[in-house]
């Protein structure tokens, strides 16, 4: 519905982007089956008061398994609203899904770090990048974060430090933000406004 003649056009809105395994659930490679879908301690606690703080939550990942065929887009589907379901307790949802099917050979622009979903999602919710931020557990996260401008926050697991470093030094990426979990990479994004 259009606005009426005293209203003025509605803003856009600002997102909190984040990625999915290893993110906001261990990542199981793979997975298949939507019931052993568990989430990290504090995601649903962050995700409540990111909501609160007036940000829309929106998921960005990579599901190559479709495309190698070890579980359908059906699979992936039941998995998101799973996490929805696990999320609900805390009065926090996922706003959106967004992942690419492909695998990293088929050279699309929808697997991160490509920016492709992004730019869709930011089209389809009227999200605004320069207020936006993405959380993730790898420098592809990142990388994507950076190409459209987000504050950008990479979680680094106690005693993966050594190992996230090198892939960092490897992408010649720097996160805004770096915390060892979810839940403080969310409170370290609030802060910053």
């Amino acid at each position: 519905m259009a606005p009426g003649p005293s209203e003025p056009p509605s803003r856009p809105a600002r997102a909190l982007f984040v990625d999915r395994d290893g993110t906001l659930n261990p990542d199981l490679h793979y997975l298949r089956e939507a019931e052993r879908v568990e989430l990290y301690r504090g995601v649903g606690d962050a995700l409540s008061l990111a909501h609160d703080h007036g940000y829309q939550v929106v998921c960005v990942t990579n599901q190559s398994g479709i495309e190698r065929g070890f579980y359908t887009a059906a699979d992936v589907d039941a998995i998101h609203a799973r996490l929805n379901e696990l999320l609900r307790p805390y009065r926090a949802h996922i706003d959106a899904f967004y992942y690419c099917p492909h695998a990293p050979e088929t050279g699309c622009d929808c697997r991160k770090p490509g920016t492709a979903l992004f730019e869709r999602a930011a089209h389809d919710h009227r999200l605004e990048f320069a207020t936006s931020a993405i959380v993730g557990d790898r420098t592809l996260d990142v990388e994507a974060g950076k190409k459209l401008g987000l504050l950008t926050a990479l979680v680094v697991p106690p005693g993966h430090e050594e190992s996230v470093q090198a892939e960092v030094a490897r992408a010649g990426v720097r996160p805004s933000i770096e915390a060892s979990r979810f839940s403080l990479a969310v409170l370290r994004v609030l802060a910053r406004g």
